[in-house]
């Protein structure tokens, strides 16, 4: 799904970007130019950035400990 239309950024592109080490808007926008025009985008960009980053820091479901 396009993320930022302005710069044709996708949220795979965003998902690259954190994978390549990106953990911040700032950076994100670096990289991909994801919300350096209108702006529009920025929210949505954000919130898969963080999603993508927090699925790689804890990729697996902590489960409890079987008693």
């Amino acid at each position: 799904m396009y993320v930022c239309i302005c710069n044709g950024v996708t949220d795979h592109d965003i998902r690259q970007a954190a994978q390549a080490g990106c953990k911040s808007m700032a950076e994100l926008t670096m990289r991909t130019g994801a919300g350096a025009s209108c702006g529009s985008c920025v929210e949505m960009a954000t919130a898969v950035l963080v999603e993508a980053r927090a699925a790689l820091e804890l990729p697996l479901p902590v489960l409890p400990q079987a008693a």
